[in-house]
C-alpha cells in the first residue's frame, strides 16, 4: 500500500533571528497558554480542505508545460523500497504509475476508475475478503497488460516474508492470506487472514510484477531510473548531472487525454525555490513554516496565487533511541522535557498566515476528530525534571555539561543544510538542552545525503524532518513505531526502538474495523509512543503553496491523493 507517512526534510526556509517567545504583540495570547491554544484550535478548524483552483477538465486549455520542485534529488525510484518513500517520489510517481485507490479532500477514499473500474469488500465468518476489476485497457509502458499477477507479485515482495525485499512497510500486506486470480486475470481476489480496515490504501502506488517478484530488482533496479510507467504520462528523460526529471504525455494512455504537454521536475537547493518562483523558473512553490518573508515575497509577484489546506503532515524531532547516548528512556524523557516544543512552534510559525498550534499526538492531526493531546508530562516543558532524571541516569554536571564515566555528553543535531528553519530549530534546542547540562552539535550536511546517509542507516542523534500522512492515519502506527525485527529490517522506524506492549496496541489498532474503537486504540498507542519518546511532535505542517494564478487543479491538495495530472493545466 501506500505507507501510511513518507519523509520529507521540509522546503526552502529563510533565517530569522532566534526567540525564546511567541513573537506576536502584546494583545497576543502567550504562547502554550491555553487561550492560545483554544485560539489556534478554532483557527485550525477554518482551514479549508483544498485550495487547488478547481476548473472543469473542459475549461483547460491544451498544452503547456508545467515545472515543479523537489527538495533534493532521489537516487531511487521505487516508493515501497526502504530509501524510495519520500515526498520527492511520490510526487513523480502520481503521474506515472497506477494507484487502486483515490482520496478526496474530505479523506474519502473510492476506487481510482482508471485502474480499478470496481472494488468490494466482503466481510463473513470474520474473513475479510476484497476484490478488484482491473481496467481492460490497463497496460504496462513495455505492452504488459496490468492483472492480477502484479497485485499478487506486490504482497509476496511486500508481506515481509521474504527478507531479502527492503520494504519501507509490510502493512497490510503482512495480513493477508492469498492473493488470487477470480474470473479472469483481470479480476483479483484479495483474502485476509487477519482484518483490516485500510485496505482501500493498498497497491497505491501499484509497481509490476517484473519488479516485485525479484529482490534484487526490488531494491536496485528503480536506482537512477524509472523502468515502467503506467499513466496519463511517460518518462521523456531522467538527468542526474541536473537533476531534471521530465515527463510527457504518454500516447498508450487509456483515459482522458493529459492537458498538459509535459511536467518537469526540478531538484534545487531548497533555499533557491522562492528566487526560482519569483524569476518564472517555477510554476509552483512550497512555502514552509519559517519562511514568512519567502510567504511575502509570493504574494508580491504579480499573476500569483498563494494556495493553502489542512493536511495529514507534521513537523517533528525523530530521537535515535538506538545512540549508546539516547537507548535509557529517561534520558530520553529527559531530553524530551528539556525542549520548549512552544517556542519552537511559536518560531517556526510566526508570520506565516498559519494556526500557532503545539501537536499533541503522533497519530492524529490538530484538525482531525481523533485528535486527543496524549503528551502528558513528557511533551511539557520542565527543565528541573530534565536534570533530577539526568542526575538519576548517572549524568553528573561537571563544568558546562554533565559527564557519565568520563564521557560527556554531546549529542549531534543533524539537519539538510540548505534549511535555515531546521538550523534554527537546531540553534534553539542547543539552547535549551545547554540548561539541563546537555551539549548540542548542530551538525548540517548535504540535502540529497540527509536520509540516505544519516536518517535511514540510524547516524544522527535527533534530526529534524516532516511526515507527511494519508486518509489513514492508524496506517503509519506499524510503519513508524512497531518494534524493528532487526537492525537490518525496521521499516520506518529510524529511532529503531518499541515495547512489547506498544506492539500489541498497534496489532488491535491495525485490525480493528470499527472506526471508533480504531480511534481509541490509535490513542492508547500514541500515549506509549510519548512515554519512550521515540519522536518529539512539535506541530501540523503548514501546507501553503505558491502557484501561478491560471494554473488549475493544482495547489494545496490537503487529504486529496493522487492528483488528477490528467486536468492539471492553466486556463484558456
Amino acid at each position: 500500500m501506500k505507507v501510511g507517512y513518507k519523509a520529507a526534510a521540509g522546503a526552502a526556509l529563510l533565517a530569522m533571528a532566534l526567540t525564546a517567545c511567541a513573537g506576536g504583540g502584546a494583545d497576543k495570547p502567550k504562547a502554550g497558554s491555553t487561550e492560545a491554544a483554544q485560539q489556534a484550535q478554532q483557527a485550525a478548524a477554518q482551514l479549508p480542505a483544498s485550495t487547488i483552483n478547481p476548473v472543469p477538465y473542459e475549461q483547460v486549455a491544451d498544452g503547456g508545460t508545467i515545472t515543479l520542485a523537489l527538495s533534493s534529488w532521489q537516487a531511487n525510484w521505487n516508493y515501497n523500497q526502504v530509501n524510495g518513500t519520500h515526498d520527492n517520489t511520490d510526487q513523480v510517481a502520481e503521474a506515472l504509475m497506477p494507484y487502486a485507490g483515490a482520496s478526496d479532500d474530505k479523506a474519502d477514499v473510492n476506487n481510482h476508475p482508471d485502474y480499478v473500474t470496481e472494488w468490494n469488500m466482503e466481510l463473513k465468518d470474520g474473513v475479510q475478503t476484497v476484490t478488484y476489476k482491473i481496467h481492460e485497457k490497463a497496460t504496462w509502458s513495455d505492452g504488459t497488460p496490468i492483472t492480477y499477477k502484479d497485485f499478487q507479485a506486490q504482497w509476496k515482495a511486500l508481506n515481509g516474508s521474504n527478507k531479502k525485499f527492503q520494504v519501507s512497510s509490510t502493512d497490510g500486506y503482512d495480513r493477508v492470506e492469498s492473493v488470487e486470480k477470480g474470473a479472469t486475470d483481470k479480476d483479483v481476489v484479495v483474502t485476509f487472514k487477519k482484518t483490516y480496515p485500510d485496505w482501500k490504501g493498498m497497491f497505491s502506488p501499484l509497481y509490476p510484477a517484473s519488479t516485485n517478484s525479484d529482490p534484487e530488482v526490488f531494491n536496485k533496479g528503480w536506482v537512477g531510473k524509472i523502468p515502467v510507467t503506467a499513466g496519463p504520462f511517460k518518462v521523456d528523460s531522467l538527468n542526474e548531472t541536473t537533476k531534471t526529471v521530465t515527463l510527457v504525455r504518454d500516447d498508450n494512455w487509456w483515459g482522458r487525454k493529459a492537458k498538459l504537454d509535459k511536467v518537469i521536475f526540478r531538484a534545487m537547493e531548497t533555499g533557491a525555490t522562492i528566487n526560482a518562483f519569483v524569476n518564472g523558473e517555477l510554476d509552483v512553490v512550497e512555502i514552509s513554516a519559517g519562511d514568512a518573508a519567502g510567504l511575502k515575497r509570493v504574494k508580491e509577484v504579480p499573476n500569483s496565487d498563494v494556495r493553502k489546506a489542512a493536511a495529514p503532515n507534521w513537523r517533528h524531532f525523530t530521537v535515535n533511541g538506538s545512540s549508546e547516548l539516547l537507548k535509557d528512556k529517561s534520558v530520553r524523557q529527559a531530553i524530551a522535557m528539556g525542549i520548549n516544543r512552544d517556542t519552537i512552534a511559536a518560531s517556526d510559525l510566526k508570520d506565516m498566515d498559519w494556526p500557532i498550534q503545539t501537536l499533541g499526538n503522533h497519530v492524529y492531526m490538530n484538525t482531525h476528530k481523533g485528535y486527543v493531546d496524549n503528551s502528558g508530562e513528557v511533551g511539557k516543558y520542565n527543565p528541573e525534571k530534565a536534570k533530577q532524571l539526568l542526575d538519576a541516569a548517572g549524568w553528573k554536571l561537571e563544568g558546562e555539561y554533565r559527564k557519565k564515566d568520563g564521557k560527556e555528553f554531546a549529542i549531534r543535531f543533524t539537519y539538510p543544510a540548505s534549511l535555515p528553519v531546521a538550523k534554527q530549530e537546531g540553534e534553539l534546542t542547543q539552547a535549551m538542552l545547554k540548561e539541563i547540562g546537555v551539549k548540542v552539535n548542530v551538525e548540517p550536511v548535504p540535502d540529497d545525503k540527509f536520509f540516505d546517509d544519516y536518517v535511514i542507516p540510524g547516524n544522527f542523534e535527533i534530526a529534524p524532518f516532516s511526515w507527511l500522512g494519508t486518509p489513514f492515519p492508524n496506517s503509519g502506527l506499524p510503519q513508524i513505531y512497531k518494534t524493528p525485527e532487526s537492525a537490518e529490517n525496521y521499516g520506518s522506524n529510524f529511532p529503531r526502538i518499541g515495547s512489547p506492549e506498544l506492539d500489541a496496541v498497534i496489532e488491535q489498532a491495525s485490525g480493528e474495523m470499527d472506526p471508533a474503537k480504531a480511534i481509541e486504540l490509535g490513542n492508547q498507542a500514541d500515549k506509549l509512543i510519548w512515554d519512550l519518546v521515540h519522536t518529539i511532535p512539535l506541530y501540523q505542517r503548514p501546507d501553503i503553496y505558491g502557484t501561478k494564478k491560471n494554473l488549475a487543479n493544482y495547489g494545496s491538495f490537503g487529504y486529496h491523493d493522487p492528483k488528477d495530472w490528467t486536468a492539471v493545466g492553466f486556463t484558456k
